[in-house]
Order: structure tokens, then sequence, then C-alpha cells
């Protein structure tokens, strides 16, 4: 048996889906295995009647610093009151329920709800029953900075000692805090691998450490296997270990795990379960560390590849606890929700990134530069299997950057098969985003995208060698939203070289795109150096000074620099993130940008029509673009207009699809021709019909002059009713 265990904590509304995708691939090798989200476990316990009470018991008056955690607990009785409706309501939120809670008395309330006033506008576009999940957030996260304060410091609703996970160079600290008594939290956490213990009794326990945040939660895992089932095998991976932990020279981590290994982790377990089995030698176990002759190893000597993508076999979500997940709603945004409200199946389109040439990017890594589409029938065989097993029909692609070609195929495959999901996905803004394939995005699912605009600089967005345009994110966005899809940029701040000047200007298109409505929400953050990525490679080329991070025993790949040319970066987060907040929530539009920060800032060099300029909405009809007919098959009706003594048969087609009645009346040949072609370009036809093809059947149809007819008004109705041409 195989325990695969997702360490405190991730996310509280759904899986992290690396346990699912090994045990799927586990699946395919007959080998036994279970997984636990250890994370939302302890959260379970901690929020519940049980659990506060005795979280309250614990405190020590000499802890509480502050009026609100002072106010807390003198509310305490309140909050354990409170919780269990709390935790039942965001489970299964009803009418009533919401009512009691916007309403009523039942939530006592501490610092986070000052901010309410502030968003009483825009929460009230919500509705109740999310009005009713945004309190009911504030009032867990008014309990996490009780926690934080006055019982474990470590805590974080997605984390847990976070601090001692970021830049880690050297192990010491981490070490010396292992050594420590287990905290308040981290006794509820032994205790729940004692019952999982029990349960599975397993041979191999398999732990991931996918961010900082959760790799102490993995180490006092590690700790207590060792210290009580010793016997037990343990091995660590995920993607800190990938990005962090390649130069790994410290032996002590190894008195909390057997195995390390690197990038994707199909193939190095199969391989160390062929060891633990005697069936392989040590020395062919796959990009694996071990501790050996007191030094650390690593071994590499498989002549297997790595498991293509068609043979991972389907993510198994059969044993995961949904009903311990729950939404949360930070702020009264639909897009910014997409990552805490909702349980999401997790799916890859394709491992890897197409692009791989961004220069902030881990692109010398595996999990960028080895790019390998997966087919697309297979994608969508998977989305069924979940959907039968789980009863959930949304999906998030969890790609790096998923390829407009895959996406296009992606959504023609839902459509044939008649599937009614959703999906959403990461993207680069690239111009192949036409309004058409959107449109057929939209038609498939696609509720969400979001992509990285970064630094919003021209001169930058060369430098970084993104690959796009400011004009080309402007037209993708505008496409997207027209079409119905909700847009989410990754906004960079503290590029070397970048100036005060290009931040405030990148502030501005950001500012602008926000107003014109064509991204819904961002999320700014500031330049980190890695070792793995071509600044940190060629630092000399990108003029900065590597300081730190290289040298270091542990972890060695967040690098401290020195950027001789740019702007004091580290002082703009502050005041990007306070007018990226209110933009978000449609406030702010019309206040200087320097009134955002606390210091002289310059004044935009920008236009305020900047990006209206930039967008384009003409359509580009190419000979080999293809026609698809989205909508229902037309109904057609063959009619008579009488115009004086002159009579003139007209077909009246009715256009029909699940949104949209449109009825137009055109010549009765005319209408016969389009009812053949319509039929001709559904999305369940074998062949695809080029706009090449479509005007040589009508003029070999003899039906007039083509150019008036793809500028006329029947020809618009057709577009409307559901002609995408892409």
């Amino acid at each position: 048996m195989v325990l695969l265990i997702t360490p405190p904590f991730t996310q509280l509304n759904t899986p992290y889906p690396a346990t699912a995708y090994l045990k799927g691939y586990l699946n395919t090798l007959d080998v036994p295995s279970a997984q636990v989200d250890l994370g939302i476990r302890v959260i379970n316990r901690i929020f519940s009647e049980k659990g506060l009470s005795e979280l309250f018991a614990c405190v020590d008056d000499n802890h509480m610093q502050t009026e609100n955690a002072v106010r807390i607990f003198q509310l305490r009785h309140e909050y354990v009151y409170a919780i269990t409706r709390v935790m039942a309501f965001l489970k299964h939120p009803t009418f009533i329920e919401a009512q009691n809670i916007c309403q009523g008395t039942l939530l006592p309330e501490a610092s986070r709800f000052n901010q309410l006033e502030d968003e009483h506008t825009a929460f009230g576009t919500m509705g109740l029953v999310d009005k009713a999940k945004h309190y009911c957030t504030l009032f867990l996260e008014d309990l996490s900075d009780f926690i934080v304060e006055a019982v474990d410091s470590r805590f974080g609703f997605s984390r847990y000692a976070e601090r001692l996970g970021r830049s880690a160079s050297s192990f010491n600290e981490l070490y010396d805090q292992l050594q420590q008594p287990r905290s308040f939290i981290e006794n509820i956490l032994t205790e729940e691998l004692a019952v999982v213990m029990e349960q599975y009794q397993p041979q191999l326990v398999l732990i991931t450490v996918p961010f900082p945040g959760n790799l102490f939660g993995a180490l006092r895992i590690g700790q207590w296997f060792k210290q009580y089932h010793p016997d037990i095998n343990i091995s660590l991976g995920g993607g800190y270990v990938n990005t962090e932990l390649r130069a790994l020279k410290d032996i002590r981590l190894f008195e909390f795990c057997d195995f390390i290994t690197l990038d994707d982790g199909e193939k190095p377990v199969q391989c160390i379960l062929e060891y633990l089995q005697g069936v392989r030698k040590l020395d062919q176990l796959k990009r694996t560390y071990i501790c050996q002759d007191n030094a650390v190893r690593y071994l590499n000597g498989a002549a297997e590849g790595d498991v293509l993508q068609k043979h991972l076999g389907i993510p198994d979500y059969s044993d995961v606890e949904w009903d311990k997940y729950f939404p949360v709603v930070e702020v009264a945004n639909p897009m910014f929700r997409l990552w805490s409200d909702g349980h999401w199946l997790k799916l890859t389109l394709a491992h890897g990134c197409y692009w791989g040439k961004c220069t902030f990017c881990d692109g010398s890594l595996d999990y960028i530069k080895r790019y390998e589409p997966s087919p697309v029938g297979m994608v969508v065989d998977r989305m069924e299997a979940l959907m039968a097993q789980t009863g959930i029909r949304g999906f998030h692609f969890v790609d790096e950057a998923a390829p407009p070609v895959l996406l296009k195929e992606l959504a023609l495959e839902i459509l044939k098969r008649q599937l009614k999901v959703v999906w959403w996905t990461n993207i680069r803004f690239e111009k192949s985003f036409t309004a058409d394939l959107c449109l057929l995005l939209k038609q498939s699912g696609c509720i969400a995208v979001a992509g990285g605009l970064e630094v919003a600089s021209p001169r930058v967005l060369k430098l970084i060698n993104k690959g796009v345009t400011l004009e080309q994110v402007s037209n993708v966005a505008a496409n997207l939203t027209h079409a119905g899809i909700m847009v989410h940029a990754y906004l960079m701040y503290g590029f070397p070289s970048q100036t005060a000047q290009e931040t405030i200007d990148a502030l501005e298109v950001v500012r602008q795109l926000f107003e014109m409505g064509i991204i819904e929400s961002g999320f700014w953050h500031q330049f980190a150096l890695t070792a793995h990525s071509p600044v940190g490679l060629q630092p000399a080329a990108y003029d900065i000074e590597i300081t730190g991070g290289l040298q270091g025993s542990f972890a060695n790949n967040d690098l401290e620099f020195i950027d001789k040319q740019g702007a004091i970066h580290e002082t703009f987060g502050d005041g990007l993130k306070k007018a990226l907040f209110n933009y978000m929530h449609g406030l702010g539009f019309d206040f200087q940008l320097g009134e955002w920060f606390n210091f002289k800032v310059p004044k935009t060099q920008l236009p305020p029509n900047y990006v209206a300029t930039m967008i384009n909405d003409d359509v580009v009809l190419k000979p080999n673009s293809q026609l698809l007919w989205i909508a229902h098959e037309p109904i057609s009706k063959n009619i008579v207009k009488t115009k004086g003594k002159k009579t003139v048969e007209m077909s009246e087609l009715t256009l029909l699809s699940a949104k949209t009645h449109i009825t137009i009346n055109v010549k009765a040949k005319l209408g016969q021709w389009l009812c053949q072609c319509l039929s001709e370009m559904a999305v369940t036809a074998e062949k695809r019909i080029t706009f090449s093809d479509f005007q040589n059947k009508y003029e070999t149809a003899s039906l007039g002059d083509f150019n008036k007819f793809i500028n006329s008004y029947t020809f618009l109705q057709l577009r409307e009713a559901g002609l995408i041409i892409l």
C-alpha cells in the first residue's frame, strides 16, 4: 500500500491535484494506494466546536498583544457557538442561513469586518448567499488573525511556517524548529496521522511539497513516521523540491525521509517501488536523492524515460474527502474567487510551456522546458471519466500556458460530445485568440482565463522576452471579455532595470484595462530572481549582481541581487496592490496614480485613451479560415412575398441555439443553399469547410456577388446566430 499525503496547508475549496495524478498512474501499475489531505483534515479539526474550545483553552493572556485579539478572546463563546453553523453553511449554503448570517447576530465581528463599508456597493451586486459566504470568510479570517497572534504564528489557511521554507539556503533554522515541541496545530496533525496510519498501514509514504508553506508540515509528518514507524519508507517530491532542492547537500533532511525525487514523480516513484520490491538496483533509481555513506547522493541510472502524457492514467479522486472542503470568498470579484470557491477537478492539456522563453521563468527546468501536448480526445475521455466518478462538472486545466490550437481542439471535442461543463485555464495572450475563437471557447464552457501581462511596459516586455505586446494583450483581453470569458492578469514589478516611470506607466495601463472592463482581476508580485531562469543564469546580461543564495547546502533557487539601474522596487508594492484592489472593485479610476503611494512618484506619460487606441475589432478573413456552425440545424419554411403584382418565393430560416433565436428571410435559392452549407459546417462534421470552399460553393451556386453577401445584413445575422470563422 502506498499512501499519498498532502501536508498542511494548500487549498480550502478543492484538493491539490498531485496525489490524484500519482494515484491515477499507480492504478495503471496495479499498485494499491490511498490519498489523504492532512491540511484539510487539520482545518476541519481546528474550526469545529471542540477544536475552538481547545484552542481558546490553551491561550496565554501574555500572548494577546492587540485589542483585536483581546476582543476575540472575550467573545470566544460566541465564536465557539457559531463555528459549526458557519462551516455547515459554507459547505451547504441555504437562503435561510444566509439571512441569519447577513441580517442576524450569529457572527461576532472583529477587525476583518471593518472593511465591509468599503465593499458594501460591490457586494450589493453579488446576491445574499455570496454576501453571507463573504461574512463567513471574514469570521474565519478574524479567527486566523487570533491564532497567528495568540496560538501559533506559523498558521495560514493556505500555508504553514512559510517563512521557514522560503529562501532557506541553510537547513539550520528549519532543523532547530523541528527539534522544538509540537504546537497546538502540529499536535492535531500528528493525531490525524495516527488515524491515517491505523487505517491504511502503508509500506511507502509519498509526501508532496508544492510550496514553501508545505515544507515544515511535510517534515513534521516525516518526523512522526521516523519516530513511531521507522520501517516505513518516506519519499518527498513536488514543486518546492523540484525548484529549490536541486543542489541539496545537507544530510540532516534524511532524518525525515528516505528518498527525495525531482521533477515528474511517476517514473521515479515506480523505480523506488521496484527497488523496495527487490527488482531494481539502488543505482538505477531515477532523479532521486538518498543519503549514503553519510553524504547526499544523487541517483539517476534508470534507463527508462519519463512517462508519456497518454500513459499517465486518469487522475483518481475516488477517495478524496470532498465533504471536508469548503469555499471562501475573500473579495467581491467573480474572477478572483475561482481560486477559492468551488470543487474543481484539475487536469493538464500539455506538459511544460510551448513558449518557454520568458527570462524570469525557470525555463531550464523540466516542468517548463519539456513540452508535450496530450491528445485532446484522451483529455476529454478523462473529463468524462472524472465526471462519472465525482459528479463534478467543473475543470481547471493547470497548464503553464494552454496553447490556442489545443484549446480550439478541446472546445470542438467538448461540443461534439455535447458535454455541459465549465472550465478555466492559464494562457498566453497570443493573437491567435481571435474574437471567434473566444466565442467557440465560451460555447464549450470556458468561463475564465488567467495570463501574464507582467510588466505592462513595451521596453520591459521585450526584455523579458514575453513574446506578446501590449496591443496583443489588450485585444485578446477584449475578445475574451466580449465573448463572456473573465480575464485575470498576472502582473509583475521590479524587473531588473525597470524605472519608476515605467512602473507608474504600467499601473496606468492596468487602470485603463480595468476601467474599460476588459480584465476582471489581477495580482501584482515583485520580480524574484531564481537560479534556473535566464536572468539568474546570465546576470551580467541584465546588469545585475547576485549577492547571495547560490552557496547554500539546502535550498538554492531564490537569489539575492542588486539591480544597478532600476528603481527601488520594493517601495512600490503597497501602492500597486492598493490601487489594484480598488480597480477590482470598480473603484478609484478617477484617482491620480500618485494618491496610491505614500511617497512622490512621477506622473504617467501615457494618454488616458492609450489602451482604447490599441483595440482593433476588424475580422481578418483568410482563404484557409475554417467556418463552423455552433447553433442548431436551421428550420426552413417556404413563404411567398408580394411586391405589387410581383411575387417572390422566399425562405424563412429560424436559427436556434440555447441562448439565441434569430429569424432571417432570404430568397428561396439562397435559403436552400444556406441550409445545406450550415449543416456541413456543424461541429460534428467530419471535414471542415474553409472560407475559400465557402466562396467557391456560393459562386458555383450562382447566388450573386460574394463580397456583397459577406458584407450584408444577412451574413451579419448568421454570425450573430452562431457562424464562427476560425
